[in-house]
C-alpha cells in the first residue's frame, strides 16, 4: 500500500502544477456560464462510470450549493437511470445523451462532456448535438482529448494516461470553477 500511495502521490503532484496552463480555458467555461444562466439557460452534463459520478456530482454543486448559500443555478446532469436505459434499449448505447441533449437543449445552453479518454461514442455524440442545438460545447477530457476535443468549443485537456489522475484533475477543475461562480452570484 505504501508504495502505491506514494506513486499516486508523486503521479499527482507532477500534474497539478500543468493544470495552471488551463486557467484561460476556466475562465472562458466560468464567464459562458455565467452568460448563460443570466439568459435564463442551462448547463448540461454527462460522463460515463466515474465520469458519469463527476457529471452528477458538478451539476449538483450548481443546483444546490458548493461552499456558501445563493441562488440555484439550472444544470442537470444527463445520468437518469431510467432515461439512459430507455434510451440505450429504444435506439443504442451511442445515443443516450444525445438523445437527452435533443431533447433539453436550447441554443445559448452548455453542454459540458466529461470524458478521460475523449473517445466514448455516446460522448462524441452528444457534443456533435450539442453543437446542432446551437449550444457552448465544453470537454473535461483526458489524454490527447480524442475525437471529442474537435467537437468542444472549449477544451480542457488532461495529458495524462492515468483515468484516476485524469478524474482527480477534473474534480480540482470544476470545484475551481463553482468557487469562481459563487464569487459571482447571489
Amino acid at each position: 500500500m505504501q508504495s502505491i500511495l506514494q506513486q499516486s502521490i508523486a503521479d499527482l503532484s507532477a500534474l497539478l502544477p500543468g493544470l495552471a496552463t488551463l486557467e484561460p480555458a476556466l475562465l472562458r467555461i466560468g464567464t459562458a456560464m455565467l452568460k448563460c444562466w443570466s439568459e435564463r439557460g442551462k448547463v448540461l452534463t454527462a460522463g460515463n462510470g466515474g465520469s458519469a459520478a463527476d457529471a452528477i456530482h458538478f451539476a449538483e454543486e450548481l443546483v444546490v450549493r458548493f461552499q456558501k448559500t445563493r441562488r440555484g443555478l439550472a444544470a442537470i446532469a444527463l445520468c437518469d437511470p431510467g432515461v439512459v436505459t430507455c434510451a440505450a434499449n429504444d435506439f443504442g448505447y451511442d445515443q443516450i445523451f444525445s438523445r437527452q441533449v435533443e431533447a433539453l437543449g436550447n441554443p445559448g445552453d452548455i453542454f459540458i462532456a466529461l470524458s478521460t479518454s475523449g473517445n466514448s461514442p455516446n460522448v462524441v455524440r452528444a457534443l456533435k448535438a450539442a453543437r446542432e442545438q446551437h449550444m457552448v460545447t465544453v470537454g473535461f477530457l483526458g489524454r490527447d482529448g480524442g475525437q471529442a476535443k474537435e467537437w468542444c468549443d472549449i477544451p480542457l485537456v488532461i495529458p495524462h494516461s492515468s483515468t484516476a489522475r485524469i478524474q482527480e484533475a477534473h474534480k480540482l477543475l470544476y470545484h475551481c470553477l463553482c468557487e469562481w461562480i459563487e464569487a459571482r452570484v447571489e
